[in-house]
């Protein structure tokens, strides 16, 4: 009997646990079956609809360049990866189901492999290009020759450099929109501007911007009317009209949106380019055209930028042709290009060559015979190009320079000056210091030559960027400053000659230049500037009725003064001051330096002219 009785000798606990488990639903840790979700084809097929439809949104807005030389490329493709196996995830249901989140881990095994290998290969051409390994080949980005100053700079005109930088242009640009009612509360003058040889002359191109997304909608469909042309040797700006000229205005730019977006635009053209920053310029017959620069990376994978073509697109119709850049240097019909190299690019690769020609340990450690270009950097006209101008120093903080280097933006021809002295902004400080007690500043220096000596050039200007007069500085030797003010001597020319004759005369004082040296050879005519305003005058400036005279042109100085109770307000223009009482033309107490105004008045005199009303 004993022996049929079970045995009693057992955890009651245990039992109980062990019968639990039999019914308990297993932890997502401890699943091991893998489920395939219901309808796994049409969840595949919408997972690529949704991954499409989202692909194209983000190539429309961002339009990277598919080019395996660019991180984009790369970052692209893993966001269309993460996209799809997103959305796979969400309609397999993953979220909530555990052996349906299984079954999509287990299947991004190879997504996920695609990822690494993408991101392997990044790192590795990042390797490849960096300059500790290939820094002798990014030396020879740029070749530099040794050039002579004396001999480079003989035929540069005196009177004929630019007397504007791209600041006080787009003041002169934007007074001159200001004038213009039917544009100027539509646009606005762009911040790009560029500069360019026209026809001989230095200027400055600057195409229009809409003012808000509002004005976009108003003028989109005609495009931007019109363009700014700015003579930096004159300071006369003129407004090209497209529409008037050409029958259309300019379709295709950086302020479009949708399609006509300029960049956009030359995507879906050229979907595989890597571009630069377009230049806005203008051909011989003055139509408008955008200049962009296709850049190659020539050091691994993504290192070594340079130049290897250019994209000419017509601003007004968006047609475009690609050329390579050896076409673009040898072939004379494209001489009327400028800018292919931009500033940066070019100072880039001079650091390049300068810190890294003699290996990158020596550009840490031993700094052997190690330069770089100094902060800051002009553009002057030579040999119908224009060249970055730009000082040499050394990697520390320094306020002279080596020498200075000019690179030409349509060739990368880059020369070397071996004429040490002090810093463009010492020069700078030198010149405000000159004039001190008128508080100007001082435009980015151009360099000259003047009886041999290197000498920088620059325009002052007031609180309201207008051209206050000139002074010039040389280069080894930042005491010897000439400076000529508008306001002493009445007019532009003559405060530039007066700087010259200044500085001449310093020159003389400090035994660098012989005595019998000539301040008339560098002098400007001052003939031709009063020829000008003459015939000016008489075209546009004055008008004459039976008692009554008209003189248009921009105040220069204001003064006031109190008579009687009565503030009365003297505007300098064209070298005389009209003068009229606020209570006669309440708009007057708003004027500015700058402006420019239509005086109305009856009878002239040599110095002090009563106005009978300003506008």
């Amino acid at each position: 009997m004993a022996d049929q009785i079970p045995n009693m000798d057992y955890d009651a606990d245990e039992v109980i646990e062990n019968f639990k488990s039999k019914f308990k639903w297993p932890s997502k840790d401890e699943v091991e079956v893998v489920v395939k979700p219901p309808k796994l084809g049409a969840k595949i097929l919408l997972s690529a609809l949704i991954t499409l439809v989202i692909t194209a949104i983000a190539y429309y807005v961002m339009f990277p360049a598919m080019n395996p030389k660019t991180s984009e490329f790369y970052t692209f493709i893993i966001g269309i990866i993460v996209v799809f196996c997103g959305s796979f995830f969400v309609l397999i249901g993953a979220r909530t189901k555990i052996e349906r989140k299984e079954y999509a881990k287990k299947q991004s095994k190879i997504p996920l492999i695609i990822v690494g290998v993408i991101i392997l290969v990044m790192l590795v051409g990042y390797l490849t290009g960096a300059t500790i390994f290939r820094a002798q080949s990014y030396s020879k980005l740029m070749d530099v020759q040794k050039s002579d100053f004396s001999e480079d700079f003989k035929d540069i005109n005196y009177d004929e450099v630019p007397r504007l930088d791209s600041a006080t242009a787009k003041v002169l640009a934007d007074q001159q929109l200001g004038y213009l009612d039917e544009y100027k509360s539509q646009y606005v003058v762009t911040n790009n501007s560029t500069q360019i040889n026209y026809k001989g002359k230095p200027m400055r191109v600057a195409y229009l911007e809409y003012a808000d997304i509002f004005k976009w909608f108003n003028n989109t469909k005609e495009g931007l009317p019109a363009y700014m042309l700015i003579d930096l040797v004159s300071q006369n700006v003129q407004v090209v009209d497209c529409v008037e000229k050409f029958g259309e205005g300019i379709k295709y730019s950086p302020t479009e949106l949708f399609n006509e977006k300029l960049l956009r635009h030359l995507r879906f053209q050229y979907p595989t380019a890597i571009m630069d920053t377009p230049n806005f310029e203008i051909d011989d017959n003055a139509h408008p055209y955008w200049i962009t620069p296709a850049l190659d990376k020539k050091i691994g994978l993504f290192g070594g930028t340079d130049v290897k073509g250019v994209i000419i697109t017509d601003a007004l119709t968006g047609e475009s042709e690609y050329y390579s850049i050896d076409t673009i240097k040898t072939d004379k019909k494209f001489n009327w290009i400028d800018v292919v190299y931009n500033e940066n690019l070019l100072i880039q690769q001079y650091n390049f060559y300068g810190k890294l020609s003699g290996g990158f340990w020596n550009s840490i450690i031993f700094q052997n015979d190690v330069n770089i270009a100094s902060n800051g950097s002009g553009n002057i006209a030579l040999n119908d190009d224009v060249w970055v101008y730009t000082g040499v120093t050394s990697t520390k903080a320094d306020s002279s320079n080596f020498g200075f280097i000019l690179c030409n933006q349509r060739t990368k021809e880059t020369r070397y000056y071996k004429n040490g002295g002090a810093t463009e902004y010492s020069a700078v400080e030198s010149a405000k210091d000159a004039v001190q007690n008128y508080g100007y500043d001082a435009t980015f220096p151009i360099l000259l030559d003047i009886e041999g000596q290197p000498t920088y050039f620059m325009s002052l200007y007031g609180d309201g960027y207008t051209i206050k007069g000139y002074a010039l500085v040389n280069l080894e030797d930042k005491t010897i400053v000439g400076s000529g003010l508008v306001d002493v001597v009445k007019t532009d020319v003559k405060a530039l000659n007066a700087a010259v004759e200044n500085y001449i005369d310093a020159l003389k004082d400090k035994g660098l230049v012989d005595k019998t040296a000539d301040a008339e050879d560098y002098k400007a005519d001052e003939s031709a500037e009063e020829s000008a305003d003459t015939a000016e005058d008489k075209k546009d400036d004055e008008t004459q009725t039976a008692d009554k005279k008209t003189v248009k042109g921009k105040i220069t100085d204001i003064k006031t003064t109190v008579n009687d109770g009565n503030t009365v307000y003297y505007l300098q223009v064209k070298g005389k001051y009209y003068y009229i009482k606020a209570v006669d033309s309440m708009n007057v107490i708003l004027l500015k330096e700058g402006d420019m105004v239509t005086i109305t008045y009856e009878k002239d005199a040599d110095d002090f002219v009563e106005a009978v009303s300003v506008e």
